[in-house]
């Protein structure tokens, strides 16, 4: 247990040494004072201490900013095949998933990232590899202003020097710095989302040292290649700490904010037709949150915790995307067991019908636990751990039969240790040796998987944030990833 501590100052050493009070875990100024050394870095968003009221915008017309990952990570999450059991309940295989009622136009696949799909968005019908990877597409043209802002470019890959290279033991997987070029994001990234659709990782939100953002860029995982795709719709104002959820080739985003604003609202990025938009509901959907996580599961979206301002939450809440977009609606969950404490800027992973919850923070404590819930039964269930580890602001991703978990903070100082949290057989943590050089230490980055290797997208280390993107290549264990069904007995 982390005891609750006030304010600080710039000493390095008394911020490595304690995790922030309430107030600080859901900051209202984004951490912008804390990066410029007046005080301590915020960990997340969960609550605050003031008593005012956290705002809501109700209206899509209001022009204030909001909005707001993991691990997949929202966000950063591939999911597998698999089969779970729970105590109390028959061992459930994964089969196909509910059917559609949204499918491309012609012969183009989902993309391989999901399987469920929502309905009530027309298809455009331009290739999306073409449109957003083309180095002269958009803002990767060879143009030094768009709309009378400067705009990056790198034309050629900034390859490594091979005196600066460790040769990697064929065994092991291997750390290394991607070389990316292209129309690079013009700001650093914290608290932001990248969702992968086929090759392309589609980065959103995020807030840097100068504020929040409301950018969409493009990677491309297989050239390194950034660009800025131009687009159009109800784009939503700038936010952080948000969640993206994949359905289909539409990302659905999902809460954040900004500064004191927290939000609860819905949109949607056709990243086909490459157009936003905000559908509205007639009924209640969730309060407004940040730091929260979403999961995708039988055409539903399902949202666990965060925090609103005041305090960190634990309820559950889902969203049909299984119908058109006027019939979508938000619906809370009534779960039995002992639910997880209160929390926020912790994981969630779909494995088969069951949510794996790892670790968060509620302000006044750094969480080592794990949890699952049954999606068919809507029961919680505590796992007991051999060897515990405290993190919030981490990532998550599924790798086959293990959760791949980078960094965070541990309640003394932000890490860069991988963590392989074994799904199939003992439901613990187990070592692994690593090659190459990682990243430096840091929370609130995004990763996800893509051809066997685990990307890195930014983040912060409570001084700076990122611009970078890390690679690491699971060649050394290819057998990792090819691991398509098993079962976990909890």
């Amino acid at each position: 247990m982390v005891g609750p501590i006030g304010r600080q100052g710039s000493s390095s050493t008394a911020r490595a040494a304690q995790i922030p009070t309430l107030n600080e875990l859901f900051n209202d100024d984004d951490g912008l004072e804390s990066m410029s050394g007046s005080r301590t870095p915020s960990l997340s968003d969960v609550p605050e201490e003031s008593l005012t009221p956290p705002v809501t915008v109700p209206s899509p017309n209001l022009h204030s900013p909001y909005l707001h990952a993991t691990h997949q990570a929202t966000a950063s999450t591939s999911t597998f095949n698999a089969s779970v059991s729970i105590p109390g309940t028959p061992r459930m295989s994964t089969g196909p998933r509910k059917p559609s009622n949204l499918r491309p136009n012609g012969d183009r696949p989902p993309p391989r990232s999901t399987s469920d799909s929502v309905v009530g968005i027309s298809n455009g019908s331009t290739s999306l590899k073409k449109r957003a990877s083309s180095p002269g597409h958009g803002s990767s043209r060879d143009g030094k202003t768009i709309k009378g802002r400067e705009q990056k470019i790198r034309n050629i890959p900034r390859l490594p020097r091979s005196d600066d290279i460790d040769p990697a033991p064929a065994t092991n997987m291997y750390w290394s710095k991607a070389p990316v070029h292209g129309a690079l994001p013009m700001r650093n990234m914290r608290a932001h989302s990248v969702t992968l659709v086929e090759s392309l990782a589609w980065l959103f939100g995020g807030c840097d040292d100068k504020g929040c953002w409301k950018d969409v860029y493009c990677f491309d995982t297989e050239t390194m290649q950034w660009s800025h795709p131009e687009m159009v719709g109800e784009v939503p104002p700038p936010c952080r700490a948000h969640t993206a959820t994949l359905v289909q080739h539409k990302i659905v985003v999902f809460g954040g904010g900004q500064g004191p604003v927290y939000y609860n609202d819905t949109y949607i990025l056709d990243t086909v037709a490459r157009r936003w938009i905000h559908p509205t509901f007639d009924h209640v959907p969730p309060a407004p949150r940040r730091a929260h996580t979403a999961v995708l599961y039988n055409s539903k979206i399902w949202i666990f915790g965060g925090g609103n301002g005041l305090q960190a939450l634990n309820d559950v809440w889902t969203l049909d995307v299984g119908v058109s977009i006027d019939k979508m609606r938000w619906e809370q969950v009534e779960t039995t067991g002992k639910p997880p404490k209160p929390r926020g800027y912790h994981t969630a992973n779909l494995v088969g019908s069951v949510m794996v919850v790892i670790g968060g923070s509620d302000g006044k404590e750094c969480f080592s636990d794990v949890w699952c819930l049954n999606l068919e039964t809507l029961v919680w269930t505590q796992i007991s751990l051999q060897v515990s580890h405290r993190r919030l602001s981490h990532t998550a991703t599924q790798v086959g039969s293990y959760l791949f978990i980078v960094g965070g903070h541990d309640g003394s100082s932000y890490t860069n240790e991988l963590l392989l949290y074994n799904l199939a057989v003992s439901l613990q943590y187990e070592p692994r040796q690593i090659s190459g050089k990682a990243p430096s230490p840091r929370g609130y980055h995004v990763t996800l998987i893509a051809d066997s290797r685990l990307f890195v997208f930014g983040g912060f280390n409570g001084h700076d944030v990122y611009d970078d993107v890390h690679i690491l290549d699971l060649a050394g264990a290819a057998y990792l990833p090819q691991v398509m069904s098993f079962s976990i007995d909890v």
